[in-house]
Order: structure tokens, then sequence, then C-alpha cells
């Protein structure tokens, strides 16, 4: 999943996100752009992977809302730099955390959000996809070598996650965002650029 935030005409496929706050974040969307030309990604974590709607995007928001009130917010610790050996995807792993974003996947993955993933749900940050062997290997060390270089701290809390819906361009748009912490609700998006979507 390329997580961006940008325009385009929007599609039916819709995922749930944990963005990654700063300095990590600058980080990852640098070491991106470098390992994939032309990448606008914005690093996350993804907590629902890419789906389909049985239903309107309203409704599939206010069922996520109410399962994640029983959510609190959770540690997050980056781990090593790793290879998925199907899909050759460079991906970061998680340390820390791996069992709350487990949890919270079973939890949500339900209902008209129940999606037949086609692997197993896997807590990552994705780096690099769509490569083949060969590159996968260059692109491992170089991102293995600049993460051994990152000299601030790996772990951050997970307190807010946001809605998205993908786009032809494949530039996924937010739609609308949760804060574990206070319950508080948030659009993320002013009126008429989602494509009309609004969430209260």
């Amino acid at each position: 999943m390329d997580g961006c935030s940008g325009q385009g005409i929007s599609v039916n496929s819709f995922a749930l996100v944990s963005y990654l706050p700063e300095p990590v974040a600058g980080f990852f969307d640098s070491l991106r752009q470098e390992l994939v030309s032309g990448c606008h990604a914005k690093a996350h974590v993804t907590v629902l992977p890419p789906r389909p709607l049985a239903c309107a995007p309203e409704e599939a928001w206010e069922m996520l809302k109410e399962n994640l009130q029983d959510f609190s917010p959770f540690q997050l610790e980056l781990g090593e730099i790793q290879v998925f050996p199907i899909t050759q995807v460079v991906y970061v792993s998680v340390s820390q955390g791996y069992r709350e974003l487990e949890r919270m996947h079973t939890a949500l993955n339900r209902g008209q959000l129940q999606f037949v993933e086609p692997f197993r749900y896997h807590p990552h940050l994705t780096l690099a996809q769509d490569l083949q062997p060969d590159e996968a290997s260059q692109v491992f060390e170089i991102a293995r070598r600049r993460w051994s270089e990152f000299a601030h701290p790996r772990d951050f809390t997970v307190d807010r996650l946001t809605f998205v819906q993908n786009t032809l361009e494949n530039r996924w748009q937010d739609l609308a965002g949760c804060a574990l912490s206070f319950k508080e609700l948030a659009r993320t998006t002013e009126p008429g650029t989602a494509d009309g979507v609004e969430f209260p």
C-alpha cells in the first residue's frame, strides 16, 4: 500500500492506517523516495489493509468508530529491515506493539469491513514493493544501511488512526481520523475534498 494524501478519482478501496510521527516519518518518507523513484508515500503502519466496501464509506467509518472505542494508545517500536520472501516487499518489522496491532486488526476486520486478505496480517512498515529478486536485494542493503544510521528513537505512541481511500492514480486520500486516547473524532479533509464524502 502506497500511503499518500493526494487528489484523484476515487475507487472502491479503503484502508485504516497509523501515520508515523516525526522524526521517524520524515526519515522514512525520504528513504522511500530514494528507494522507489516518484514515490509520494507518507510513512505508515497499516491496521486494515486495502479492501473494497459493500457499504457507504460513512457507514464503514461509523463501524470503525464504534469498535475503536475499545482501544487505548499503545507503544510501537520499529525493528529490523526485512524482505517478504514471496512478494519481495522490503519492509521494517514491528518489534513492540505487534500483538496490539494484531488484536486491533482482528476486532476491526468484521461485518461490512471484513475482507479475505491474500496474506496473513503481518504488521510492518512497507519501504518498497513490486521488485524483482535482484532489485529487492539491492534495496534491502540500502535500506539496512540507512536505518543503521538513524540516530533518533525508534519507538512512538500509536494514538490516532486514519481512514483512507485509494484513487485511480494510486494516491491515498485521508477521509477521517480517530484519536484513541480521548475518542476524539476529527474530519481530516475539508468538505468536498474527498469527492463529497464527509464524516461527523
